[in-house]
């Protein structure tokens, strides 16, 4: 029988690429762990920029001022256009608790908390967009200055958004990531616990107060610093053979 030439048999081309991913998987960027310190400071801008909007109680002189000016309108515009960038931050920070939780993620938290946080995020967008709605139709379009009774509606519709529906997808995640972070002990017990009270405060708020917007933000940033706090740990206990994976507390 005549031997074949092994020149002429086909060779199976592994790509390198794949051969290298299968070793060392996909890794978590390092920079992922600021991102709820990204979103916390955005989002905090935002709402601090758009507060000096008109209102009800703007007279029309006021309205004037605001959206023909240089200074009170561009200040709120900047307000307008970090609130995307914030939203963004978020989606990352819901990366970050995912990796956290890794293989121990349960299928009936894991579709409240990626739902909640989905959603606050498309209310965020929404809220902002309707918020700046107004002052980029005058600034951009030339349109003619809103009345009053077209700023009352405009505010009051942004604020509906951010206020009962935004704050209210925020509680939810915050209940269901303290419930996550209690049930795995990846949480200290403080975090959990503010975790609980603050997602019960926007809850139950039926007031337009603009210092509760805050809440949010202090929480998730406050979870953020505890996950940057523990990587460090865990790379020493690591090196030294006793670390616990994916847990956050002593």
């Amino acid at each position: 029988m005549a031997r074949s030439d092994p020149a002429l048999e086909p060779v199976t081309v592994r790509p390198l690429q794949t051969t290298v991913d299968r070793q060392r998987g996909l890794e978590t960027p390092r920079a992922a762990g600021v991102a709820g310190l990204a979103f916390a400071g955005l989002f905090i801008a935002s709402i601090v920029l758009l507060r000096n909007s008109p209102s009800g109680a703007s007279t029309p002189a006021e309205i004037r001022d605001f959206y023909l000016g240089e200074q009170a309108g561009r200040v709120s515009l900047v307000g307008v256009y970090l609130a995307p960038f914030s939203g963004i931050a978020f989606l990352w920070f819901i990366a970050v608790i995912r990796n956290l939780i890794g293989d121990r993620e349960d299928r009936f938290f894991a579709t409240v908390f990626l739902a909640s946080g989905l959603l606050f995020v498309a209310m965020l967008f929404v809220a902002a967009g309707v918020g700046g709605a107004l002052l980029a139709a005058v600034k951009f379009q030339d349109e003619p200055l809103p009345s009053q009774d077209a700023v009352v509606l405009v505010r009051s519709f942004g604020f509906g958004f951010l206020f009962i529906y935004a704050m209210r997808m925020a509680a939810v995640f915050m209940i269901v990531v303290s419930t996550i972070g209690t049930r795995l002990g990846i949480f200290p017990r403080w975090l959990v616990v503010t975790g609980y009270l603050a997602a019960l405060v926007l809850i139950l708020n039926v007031s337009y107060a603009a210092l509760l917007t805050l809440v949010f933000p202090v929480w998730v940033a406050a979870v953020s610093v505890v996950i940057l706090q523990a990587k460090p740990r865990a790379a020493r206990s690591s090196r030294r053979g006793t670390a616990r994976p994916s847990r956050l507390v002593d």
